[in-house]
């Protein structure tokens, strides 16, 4: 426990920390656009049940880490091309990224959400909650090599993945009020998505694109999109006068 006292591990804690919460965002971005789905009543249920499970499948996936090392030896090749239990892993995650966002991009495009008022009460809560448990399970696995490539200690781990969900869980439901009440927004978060979802691929077929990069474009958008709704909020502001 001679640890606890070391300051190298507190800066690894509060590091980590930060770095879970900026893995962590597109996932919650991912939920608060699903739970949007839902009944009004039933959204917070479904964001707070997939955050919980994300928690509890990162808390997992930190347990076994002797199992997680081996999904990165390749499985089989394709000509110059290696692929990893990871890589396939990756794949998926990147590939069912691409299909959700392209969809829900299609039904804001075309008003279908809002042409159809009995569309969202047709989302089944089980359903929505199955999705957010896929990407959950994609996200918590990048999110938990990066921890363990970081930290030594297992206890350190799970306490930063502990204090990271809990973050989100307190941030949420504001993102997705916010998220709800501004249309642009969401194509923007399903723009990032994605972006996000060609990376994923890009990386399961041995392509590395520096996180930098994507962060790098998210932010400039986002400013973007911060002046717009400025904009926007003093032309309501000046047309009352």
């Amino acid at each position: 426990m001679e640890w606890i006292a070391d300051p190298s591990i507190w800066a690894g804690l509060v590091t980590l920390i930060v770095i879970e919460l900026v893995l962590g965002i597109d996932n919650l971005v991912f939920i608060a656009i699903l739970a949007e789905k839902l009944p009004p009543g039933q959204r917070d249920r479904a964001r707070i049940t997939g955050l919980i499970l994300a928690m509890v499948m990162r808390l997992l996936l930190l347990a076994s880490i002797s199992w997680l090392v081996t999904l990165t030896k390749p499985l089989f090749s394709v000509q110059a091309l290696s692929f990893s239990a990871r890589d396939l892993i990756m794949l998926f995650g990147g590939f069912f990224l691409l299909f959700k966002a392209t969809m829900e991009l299609n039904e804001r495009l075309e008003g279908k959400d809002s042409a159809n008022p009995t569309q969202r009460k047709g989302a089944k809560f089980w359903a929505v909650v199955a999705q957010i448990v896929v990407l959950d399970a994609i996200f918590s696995l990048d999110s938990v090599i990066t921890a363990v490539g970081m930290v030594d200690h297992l206890a350190v781990m799970m306490a930063a993945v502990i204090v990271a969900i809990s973050l989100m869980l307190l941030a949420s439901k504001s993102l997705t009020r916010f998220v709800n009440n501004h249309p642009t927004i969401v194509i923007l978060c399903l723009s990032f998505l994605l972006m996000i979802g060609f990376s994923l691929v890009a990386e399961g077929f041995g392509f590395h694109i520096p996180k930098g990069y994507l962060y790098a474009a998210i932010g400039f958008s986002v400013m973007i999109e911060a002046l717009n709704q400025l904009a926007i909020f003093n032309r309501r502001r000046f047309s009352f006068r």
